[in-house]
């Protein structure tokens, strides 16, 4: 007998469905997991222990271990050679992430994340791994992946600038050859520049309109603008098209030299010295100063259903993201929606507001998805099963009030 479906049938209480069938599915293949990750690291420990028995083999130990996994889960080395990797870190230097992912309170890619945010630091703290245990119970991947890197890059903020002054002197283009009569023309340069570079692109190649892709046509005017170093094979709407970067950094900080690093949207902290250079006046950056006295619009309740650009941005600026579970796309890329409709009495304000990709923007309003604002800024999301989501925006907007009046 198969189990009621929340979505046709009406499902007496205690009894799963099938979506309760899935989330414990889903739940048992992490622990058999997280079992599978310790019995690799055992059999690797046995191993070393039989090879201190022969010095002559110890070498070969790691190698012989991962074809024998390998062999036996029917997969390549590669794969092998990176199940022994996340698990001995998990094992040995984060049993509290492997403890967590072994009651199912985590997934398997939680843990992977973890392991390979965390392996980029020197040193890690034990309260710094109940930090990302704690957002991993609570976060979906997508979301968890991103505030990992956030948690990374603070850690990494004190050696920022001679970090990013090492990588810069080993900035370089490279080609390598492809299959049929193609090449890979690939740059390492600073992220700043490189998000700027594709968002030009970009920027320009939506312009285009013919049957070409969009990787096509930003291909396209990539070679053109290189090979030619002019646009007048383009139409006059596209040229002098300059992408947007948002740059958040204190303003105190921009003042003083002291406080958090500047944030670069997509791309993480950057030094100071490079903050100021784009906080001053060039223009097609917009400069996002943390400072009470912002002057910006928050609202123009019901006088107009469309937010005017510097709601907009502010809207955007605080999501970061679609404001859908789990959903990536950059704010900039998605529709501003109304959170209550418009026309059934919403109001253009920012606690109104919030982007979602067209996808999403879609199934909110044609399936059986509710969406609920809460103050502070985070959608609640209601499935047609009856779960509830919670997605929070990546920052938070200031409220500012007046200090009481004195008794």
């Amino acid at each position: 007998m198969s189990s009621p479906s929340p979505y046709v049938d009406e499902v007496p209480e205690g009894i799963p469905t099938t979506l309760d069938w899935v989330v414990l599915s889903a739940d048992m293949a992490t622990i058999h997991a997280a079992q599978r990750y310790a019995s690799i690291v055992e059999l690797w420990d046995d191993a070393i222990r039989a090879a201190t028995r022969d010095e002559g083999a110890s070498v070969l130990v790691e190698r012989s271990v991962r074809l024998e996994v390998a062999s036996a889960l029917r997969i390549s080395e590669h794969a092998a050679g990176r199940l022994m990797g996340v698990g001995r870190a998990l094992v040995k230097r984060y049993p509290a992430v492997w403890e967590s992912m072994s009651h199912a309170d985590i997934t398997d890619t939680h843990a992977t994340i973890i392991v390979d945010g965390l392996d980029e630091l020197d040193v890690v703290r034990d309260d710094l791994i109940g930090e990302v245990v704690a957002l991993a119970e609570e976060m979906p991947t997508g979301p968890f992946r991103r505030a990992v890197k956030q948690i990374v890059d603070r850690e990494r903020e004190a050696t920022i600038a001679e970090r990013h002054m090492d990588a810069v002197a080993r900035r370089h283009v490279r080609v390598e050859p492809g299959a049929d009569g193609m090449a890979w023309l690939t740059a390492h340069l600073p992220a700043v520049e490189a998000h700027a570079i594709h968002g030009r692109l970009t920027a320009i190649a939506k312009t285009l309109d013919d049957e070409r892709s969009l990787d096509q046509k930003r291909a396209d005017v990539f070679g053109d603008l290189l090979i030619d170093g002019e646009t007048e094979s383009l139409p006059d709407t596209v040229r002098g098209i300059r992408p947007t970067v948002t740059v958040t950094v204190l303003a105190l900080t921009l003042l003083t030299g002291d406080g958090s690093a500047a944030q670069v949207d997509g791309v993480g902290p950057i030094p100071l010295d490079r903050a100021r250079e784009l906080c001053g006046a060039a223009s097609g950056w917009m400069r996002v100063l943390t400072h009470p006295e912002t002057g910006v619009v928050l609202s123009v309740g019901r006088e107009q259903y469309r937010p005017p650009a510097d709601l907009r941005r502010l809207v955007a600026w605080r999501a970061a993201r679609c404001m859908a579970p789990g959903c990536g796309i950059p704010a900039d890329r998605c529709d501003i929606d109304h959170t209550v409709d418009w026309h059934h009495g919403g109001h253009t304000d920012a606690t109104n507001l919030a982007p979602l990709c067209r996808g999403h923007h879609t199934l909110k309003h044609h399936t059986g998805w509710h969406v609920r604002a809460q103050p502070s800024g985070a959608l609640e999301w209601t499935s047609p099963a009856g779960r509830v989501y919670l997605v929070h925006p990546e920052r938070r907007i200031p409220q500012f009030t007046t200090d009481p009046p004195p008794f």
